[in-house]
C-alpha cells in the first residue's frame, strides 16, 4: 500500500528572493538536521538569461532504524537525487526528490514549491507532498514503513525551523532585503527614444501576486483556529478537504467539521472519508443544512422541554447539535483558540444520573467526551471544578452561577397518545423512514443510481404502484464512471450520462399496474454502478428506454398529462448476508400491500399480484 503525506501551506513572512538566500544555505550540509549527512552537485545549468538555475544534488541521508535492520539491510546511509528548479523571473521554485538506494524495493517521491503568497507578494508559501511505497524488505515491510514515517514527520518538524534559523542569521548580518531579478537591459542602440527597457520602473506581469488555488490551509491558520496537530494528522486534514473540493457537489463542510469524522477515526483517512461521505448523503437526505432556518419546536416541546444552554453543555438533539456548531464556531472567534463540540472542556458533555452504564460498543474516543457523576461527587476534587470555573457552575450543582435553564414539567396526560394512536403513529413513522415517494411523469422516469461494491451482492425491492401504470427496469453502467459515487436521489441526468451508450440492461422490463405490489431480487455479476428506473407505461420511448432531455423533463412537470405515484424501497445485502437464504428472498412480502389498496381508489376491482423475480 503507497503511503502519502500532504502538508499544508507554510508562510514565511519574507519576501521570496530572501527566502531562497536562507534555503541555499542548507548546502551542502545543515547540522540543525542532524540526519542530513551532505550533499554534492551532481549538475547544474542556467538559462540564457540567468532567470531560471538548474541543479541537481545527490544528498546522503543517515539512516534512523534499529541496528539489526541496518545490518540485515547492510547499508547505515541513504542516497537521495534531488533536482531544484529555481526559476528568478516567475519567482518559484520546484523541487523534487527520489530515492537512490533500494530503488527495487523501496519507492519514496517528494514534490516541493516555493511560491509567492497569492494575497501578499512579499511573503512566501511552501508547500510539500510525498508518497511511500514499500514494494518488499526482508519482511520488515511494517516495521520500516513505521520508522520512515516517524522519521519523515520529525524532518517537517525541523523543515520550517531550519529555514526560520537561516533567516535570521541572515539578518543579522543585515541581509534584510534582495532585490528581485530583472531582465537585462537591451542594447542602447535597440532602444526606441523615449521607451523604457522590459521590467524598468513597473514589475512585469509575471511578478503579479499568483491567483488564489482554492482556498488551501496553511499551518498558522489550523494551529489558530483548529488546534495543534501533529504533521500526519495535518496531511490527512488536508487529503480528506481536497477529496471533498474535487468530489462533493454543492456546499463543502467547514474545517472544524472535517476534522470531527478524522478524530473519530483516529485520523485513518479511508474510514473518515467513508464516515463523512455517509453523513453528507444524510445530511442532504434530511435537509439538515437548513434545519435551524426551517424548523420550529412545537409549543408542547418548548413548554415541557426540560433543560437548554450554559455555557458550553451539549445535547444530542439534531436542532440542538447544529446550534451547538453554530455556537462553538462564535465561541473559536470571540476566545481566540479553537473551540469544539468534541474538545475536552468547556466543550465536554456532562451527565448527572443516580446509576448509569457505558456500553462496552460505543468508541473510546466517544466514550472520553462525557463524564458521569452519580450521588453527589460532582462536587469538590475531581468533580466539575476540575472542567469548570466554579462561577460558572449553575447553583442547584454547587456553583456560584444562578442558572435559569428552564425545569420543563410532566406532560398532562390529556396530551397523551392513546395505544392505537402509538401504534399508528409508529406504523406511519416506519413507512416514512422506509420507503421513498415517488411521481413518474411522462417523459421524466424516476431513477435511482445504487453503487455495488462487490461483484457478487443482491440488490432487493420492495414497491407499491399507487396510480397509474409504469415500466419498471434495471441497468448497469458498462464503464466505471469518472464522478464518484452517485448521491441519495441523484438522477442520471445530473451525471451528463446517456442510457442507451453508458447503460446496458440487465433485468428485462416488467409491466407493473395500478395496485398491484412488486418484489424482487438480482444477484449482481460486477460490481459499480446500478440504475433502478421507473417509466410511465405507454409513454413514447418507453420501449427504447431513451434519457429524456430537459426540455422533456419541463414540459412534463408544467403539463397536466398521466403521471404515475409509487412508494419504493430498496436495500443492498452483501455477499456474506445472502449466501444459503435466498429463500428467504424469494418468500419475502410486500410492506405496503395493504396500504396500496386503502389509497388507491380505482384498485379494489384488481387482483393485486407480488411478482418475485430473484435472478
Amino acid at each position: 500500500m503507497v503511503q502519502k503525506y500532504q502538508s499544508p501551506v507554510r508562510v514565511y513572512k519574507y519576501p521570496f528572493e530572501l527566502v531562497m538566500a536562507a534555503y541555499e544555505k542548507r548546502f551542502p550540509t545543515c547540522p540543525q538536521i542532524p540526519v542530513f549527512l551532505g550533499s554534492e552537485v551532481l549538475s547544474e545549468s542556467r538559462s540564457a538569461d540567468g532567470a531560471v538555475h538548474v541543479v541537481e544534488r545527490s544528498c546522503r541521508l543517515r539512516v534512523e532504524a534499529p541496528r539489526l535492520l541496518r545490518k540485515i539491510a547492510g547499508v547505515e546511509h541513504a542516497v537521495f537525487v534531488q533536482r531544484n528548479v529555481l526559476n528568478w523571473k516567475e519567482r518559484t521554485l520546484r523541487i523534487d526528490a527520489h530515492n537512490e538506494t533500494f530503488a527495487s524495493r523501496v519507492v519514496v517521491k517528494e514534490n516541493c514549491s516555493y511560491t509567492v503568497h497569492p494575497e501578499n507578494e512579499d511573503w512566501t508559501c511552501f508547500e510539500q507532498s510525498a508518497s511511500l511505497d514499500i514494494r518488499s524488505f526482508f519482511g520488515f515491510e511494517n516495521a520500516l514503513e513505521k520508522i520512515a514515517m516517524k522519521q519523515y514527520t520529525a524532518n517537517i518538524k525541523r523543515g520550517k525551523e531550519v529555514i526560520e534559523h537561516y533567516l535570521g542569521e541572515l539578518i543579522s548580518q543585515g541581509v534584510s532585503h534582495i532585490p528581485r531579478w530583472m531582465p537585462a537591459a537591451a542594447p542602447e542602440k535597440d532602444t526606441l527614444p523615449g521607451a523604457r527597457p522590459p521590467g524598468a520602473g513597473t514589475p512585469s506581469s509575471s511578478l503579479e501576486p499568483a491567483p488564489t488555488e482554492g482556498d488551501k490551509l496553511d499551518s498558522d491558520y489550523i494551529e489558530r483556529c483548529l488546534g495543534r496537530l501533529s504533521p500526519m494528522q495535518e496531511s490527512c486534514l488536508v487529503q480528506l478537504r481536497q477529496w471533498l473540493q474535487e468530489t462533493h457537489k454543492g456546499k463543502i463542510p467547514k474545517d472544524e467539521h472535517i476534522l470531527r469524522f478524522l478524530r473519530a477515526r483516529d485520523f485513518h483517512l479511508e474510514k473518515a472519508r467513508d464516515m463523512l461521505r455517509q453523513s453528507l448523503s444524510w445530511r442532504k437526505q434530511h435537509q439538515v443544512d437548513s434545519l435551524l432556518q426551517t424548523w420550529r419546536p412545537p409549543a408542547l416541546l418548548e413548554e415541557f422541554y426540560a433543560g437548554g444552554w450554559h455555557y458550553q453543555d451539549t445535547e444530542a438533539v439534531l436542532s440542538v447539535n447544529e446550534e451547538g456548531q453554530k455556537r462553538c464556531e462564535g465561541s473559536t472567534k470571540q476566545l481566540g483558540r479553537p473551540i469544539r463540540q468534541d474538545s475536552g472542556p468547556p466543550g465536554r458533555s456532562i451527565s448527572l444520573f443516580p446509576g448509569f452504564q457505558v456500553s462496552p460498543f460505543i468508541n473510546e474516543n466517544t466514550r472520553q467526551k462525557f463524564l458521569v457523576y452519580s450521588g453527589s461527587n460532582y462536587q469538590g476534587p475531581g468533580g466539575l471544578v476540575d472542567y469548570l470555573d466554579k462561577e460558572v457552575i449553575p447553583d442547584f450543582l454547587g456553583g456560584e452561577c444562578l442558572c435559569n435553564v428552564p425545569e420543563g414539567g410532566l406532560v398532562p396526560k390529556a396530551l397523551y397518545l392513546t395505544e392505537d394512536e402509538q401504534e399508528h403513529a409508529d406504523q406511519l413513522r416506519q413507512w416514512t423512514e422506509t420507503y421513498h415517494s415517488a411521481s413518474v411523469l411522462r417523459g421524466a422516469p424516476h431513477e435511482v443510481m445504487v453503487e455495488i461494491l462487490e461483484g457478487e451482492s443482491v440488490i432487493t425491492w420492495d414497491f407499491d404502484i399507487l396510480r397509474g401504470d409504469v415500466v419498471f427496469s434495471l441497468y448497469h453502467a458498462k464503464s466505471a464512471p469518472t464522478q464518484g459515487p452517485p448521491e441519495p436521489g441523484e438522477q442520471l441526468a445530473d451525471r451528463d450520462c446517456n442510457l442507451d451508450t453508458d447503460y446496458s440492461r440487465v433485468e428485462a422490463p416488467l409491466i407493473c399496474r395500478e395496485g398491484e405490489s412488486i418484489q424482487g431480487s438480482h444477484v449482481t455479476r460486477w460490481p459499480g454502478i446500478y440504475l433502478l428506473q421507473w417509466q410511465l407505461h405507454g409513454a413514447p420511448g418507453t420501449v427504447a428506454c431513451n434519457l429524456p432531455g430537459v426540455d422533456d423533463v419541463l414540459t412534463a412537470l408544467h403539463s397536466p398529462g398521466p403521471r404515475c405515484k409509487l412508494l419504493y424501497y430498496y436495500e443492498v445485502l452483501a455477499s456474506e448476508s445472502f449466501r444459503g437464504s435466498m429463500s428467504s428472498l424469494e418468500s419475502c412480502t410486500s410492506g405496503f400491500s395493504q396500504l396500496s389498496t386503502a389509497t388507491s381508489s380505482s384498485s379494489s376491482g384488481q387482483s393485486h399480484r407480488s411478482s418475485l423475480s430473484s435472478r
